[in-house]
């Protein structure tokens, strides 16, 4: 907890942070030197990893040369593992076979070693087969020199050196995984993303394409028996193309300005410049307006006191609305609508029923009607998940009475769920 609490004191944590965005060959380096300057301390010099044993030999220019080789070459423990490995552990084995005293230097064995294993991408399994086979070498050669090991010994310090090796393995494995739950976790926030986005393309483009194919197949009966009603009903086209375009460039500039979906802005507010545009429950009366332009007789209502509400429970609410009288227009041409949205302190409910089929005796009922599914289309299958990530519910189905119903329970203060994401 101490720890933790410095680490978050901003003194040491704007220098861990520059220090962390540094070059790996200057961190590297550093700690090349540091090790190097160590090596030369003779308190440290008990410190150290040491095999042979044998003889002291007095300290020299070659010596010298082989405590360097031990240490600088870690700069480049990173970059090439292998190399530094390599050299590192033929200037150890020399050392050891001259009989130098041991040095704080050769701790730049274990580095290398672990390094090898953190770090190592081609031939893992080569270069542990190649440095196994330079400690069997260097064993036989330091009994032969006389030193005073025996097997065993030899046996338990090759165990450290694996030990070391297989830290290092063990630091990359937990590493690759990391590396991969994180590319899951982008690719599942990617598809969620387009799922979200397509979502919305979808319930702008069809209750508005909806709307339009609806009131130009009026306009298109009407254009010879009552010319000047078909005016109105082309006015009513133009009228449906320009509120798809508004919501559109409100959809994309969201996407653009933001990189976020729809739902993450603050659009809600209707005094706000995005307010006016963005879908919400103030304004479902415009929705409502337009399936009556589209020859659609909708009955509106409200129950309760209308709230504040996120933006995500606004929008959905919306949606649920717009897509059931879209349905109503594709499927139930002419047939009376009722929608009910009713405010709660915990909830926002609501319901657009459908009335069964009636003789057609309107112009605007003469596209053909369709039957939709007992579960409903796309459009209602996104509702569902969309409702569902705010913790509500969605049902929708046919009336026994003949008709269609779409009712959704949506809470004021939703508990996000996961969004699920089709493989």
């Amino acid at each position: 907890m101490f720890r933790q609490g410095l680490l978050r004191t901003p003194w040491l944590r704007v220098p861990l942070e520059r220090w962390k965005e540094q070059d790996a060959f200057l961190k590297d380096g550093l700690l090349a030197l540091v090790l190097t300057l160590l090596a030369f301390v003779p308190t440290l010099s008990a410190i150290g990893a040491q095999i042979g044993d044998l003889p002291e030999r007095p300290a020299n220019a070659l010596g010298l040369g082989l405590i360097l080789a031990q240490t600088l070459p870690l700069a480049a423990r990173r970059r090439w593992p292998a190399g530094c490995l390599v050299v590192v552990a033929a200037a150890f084995a020399v050392h050891q076979a001259l009989g130098f005293a041991t040095t704080f230097g050769s701790m730049g064995l274990y580095l290398a070693l672990y390094s090898a294993g953190a770090h190592q991408v081609r031939f893992r399994l080569g270069l542990a087969g190649v440095a196994s086979a330079g400690y069997v070498v260097l064993a036989v050669v330091l009994h032969r020199l006389g030193s005073p090991q025996d097997p065993t010994d030899y046996l338990a310090f090759y165990l450290v050196l694996a030990a070391v090796r297989l830290v290092g393995s063990g630091v990359r494995k937990r590493r690759g995984e990391e590396a991969e739950r994180r590319r899951l976790a982008a690719e599942l926030a990617t598809a969620a993303e387009r799922a979200r986005i397509a979502r919305e393309l979808h319930d702008v483009v069809t209750h508005h394409v909806t709307a339009m194919v609806v009131q130009a197949d009026a306009a298109q009966f009407l254009i010879t028996s009552a010319p000047e009603r078909a005016t109105t009903g082309m006015a009513s086209v133009s009228d449906t193309g320009r509120r798809a375009l508004t919501e559109l460039r409100y959809l994309l500039g969201v996407l653009e300005a933001t990189g976020e979906s729809a739902t993450d802005g603050t659009g809600a507010d209707e005094g706000s410049s995005h307010g006016n545009r963005g879908p919400a429950l103030g304004r479902l009366g415009d929705l409502v307006e337009q399936a009556r332009r589209s020859g659609q007789p909708v009955e509106f209502s409200e129950r309760g006191e209308r709230r504040p509400r996120s933006v995500d429970v606004e929008l959905a609410a919306y949606r649920v609305v717009q897509e059931a009288l879209t349905n109503a227009m594709k499927y139930a041409t002419g047939q009376p609508t009722r929608v009910l949205v009713g405010h709660g302190e915990e909830r926002v409910e609501i319901g657009v029923t459908t009335a069964g089929r009636v003789p057609v005796t309107t112009p605007a009922a003469v596209p053909a009607t369709r039957e939709p599914g007992p579960e409903g289309g796309r459009g209602l299958a996104g509702l569902r998940v969309r409702v569902r990530m705010l913790d509500g519910e969605l049902e929708a189905g046919p009336r026994p009475g003949g008709g269609f119903e779409v009712r959704a329970t949506i809470p004021s203060q939703p508990q996000p769920q996961p969004e699920p994401v089709q493989e």
